[in-house]
């Protein structure tokens, strides 16, 4: 039985050397493996004799249980010293001061939306509201948009349940609806006040205080990249009277990129192109004098005189009502004065980002 003694106790010596539970389990293996020393002896037992074998495999079970305690033993003994260790890594001093809450601000779409509104606020421009679902008049029919149109198909336009199959509802792809709402509202109100019975009857073609409105809000398209996000913000301008120019459309305009990018030296340019609720029709572009986007031209929005058939769905009589309207993107414009190269940042929630505009 000496023998079997030698063995528990070099099990134990060999369990107390081990620091980490991978090293007790080598340990372990050496005693109680497939090849360990109890596993051999063991097997050793068939070639004795019936009563021999009986005591000799009654002692080594002894042995094996003696080893597996100081096993266990082990074990515990390593799972406390993790457990002080990292309760003395967690310690808390209950004496400092308490970590106070960080301070919130608003988020960098939400500054540009301000500036927007505070630049054309100063030029004498409300702001107009109106529903993100919205109606296939409004959106695109009164928009002087035909109805064989791209933007109409359901690869670019997100079709809601409601409507009927001539008017479907939607979410909107811009937010040139809220400036057709403003301006019919604006009509009925002031014919209202000037004749009550003719409130409803043919297109107005009296004296009437000019229409002069942006439009910012959420937009709705089938589109996603680093550059393009399925929902996005857009900001539409326009301003309706008697004698409103493109002349008046270029200085408003001019007046306003150079006010927002505090940069009285910033180049604009008005491309030629085509829109259907505006004719004439202009891109516009913008190019800084200096910086990472010196010398590059770069497209900021659409602009164009107001088409007659779109004063025409405002009530209004287009041989004597004019005007100019703008759609711009003011992601677009925010990723420009912060220098953010990916729209998708704006929308990804991550604090470290969010936390350098507080």
């Amino acid at each position: 039985m000496n023998d079997l003694s030698s063995i528990i106790e070099m099990a134990r010596l060999a369990f107390e050397k081990a620091l980490t539970p991978a090293e007790l389990e080598n340990s372990k293996a050496l005693f109680l493996g497939k090849s360990g020393r109890i596993t051999e002896l063991m097997k050793g037992l068939a070639a004795l004799p019936v009563e021999e074998k009986k005591t000799r495999g009654a002692a080594i079970n002894v042995a094996k249980q003696g080893i597996e305690v100081a096993l266990n033993a082990r074990r515990q003994a390593l799972a406390d010293q993790e457990l002080q260790a990292q309760l003395q890594a967690e310690a808390l001093d209950v004496t400092l001061p308490g970590r106070q809450r960080g301070s919130g601000g608003l988020h960098p779409v939400s500054l540009t939306l301000e500036r927007i509104e505070s630049i054309f606020g100063s030029m004498g421009f409300e702001v107009a509201q109106g529903p993100e679902i919205e109606s296939d008049w409004f959106n695109f029919t009164a928009l002087n948009t035909p109805e064989d149109h791209p933007a109409r198909s359901m690869h670019d336009t997100f079709y809601v349940e409601g409507g009927s199959a001539h008017a479907p509802n939607l979410l909107r792809t811009h937010t040139s609806p809220m400036q057709i709402r403003h301006a019919v509202q604006h009509v009925k109100k002031h014919r209202a006040a000037v004749d009550p019975a003719q409130a409803n009857q043919g297109l107005f073609s009296g004296a009437m205080p000019e229409i002069r409105v942006i439009a910012p809000g959420r937009t709705y398209r089938v589109d996603s990249d680093a550059t393009h996000s399925p929902m996005f913000h857009q900001c539409e301008g326009l301003w309706v009277g008697e004698n409103i120019s493109f002349k008046d459309l270029k200085f408003v305009f001019t007046d306003f990129c150079r006010t927002f990018f505090e940069n009285p030296d910033l180049v604009l340019r008005f491309r030629p192109s085509f829109f259907p609720f505006t004719e004439p029709s202009a891109e516009i572009d913008i190019q800084f004098p200096s910086g990472t986007l010196a010398g590059r031209w770069l497209e900021v929005a659409g602009s164009g005189q107001v088409h007659p058939n779109v004063i025409r769905n405002m009530g209004l009589d287009p041989e004597r009502y004019i005007g100019f309207a703008f759609g711009m993107g003011f992601d677009r414009l925010t990723m420009l004065r912060y220098g953010v190269n990916d729209l998708r940042l704006f929308f990804d929630g991550d604090l470290r980002f969010l936390s350098q505009f507080r």
